[in-house]
């Protein structure tokens, strides 16, 4: 399961961008977010990038452990279907 760093911004958007393109090209189907802590808007198309790529070839993908600070931005921008967040499944911490 990848999981990125513990800042997904506009610093390290591509690198992160490009992990999970690759970790979802090869077969992954859940990008883990328990050691993110810092956040921006960048984070928000990261994951919307990741969610198209798993659609366009068929997949789903869940994302796990959601730090408050990113549903919140997803919130705001109203879009917790295309990511994921309306399903609990999606988007609880996985204990």
């Amino acid at each position: 399961m990848y999981q990125p760093d513990a800042s997904l911004t506009f610093d390290n958007a591509k690198t992160a961008l490009h992990a999970g393109l690759q970790a979802i090209a090869g077969g992954q189907t859940e990008i883990d977010f328990a050691q993110v802590k810092t956040v921006d808007s960048s984070a928000v198309a990261v994951a919307l990038a990741w969610q198209r790529a798993a659609r366009a070839s068929a997949a789903s993908l869940a994302f796990r452990n959601l730090p408050e600070n990113l549903r919140s931005l997803v919130a705001l921008y109203d879009i917790e279907a295309l990511i994921g967040i309306g399903n609990p499944h999606s988007a609880q911490p996985h204990h």
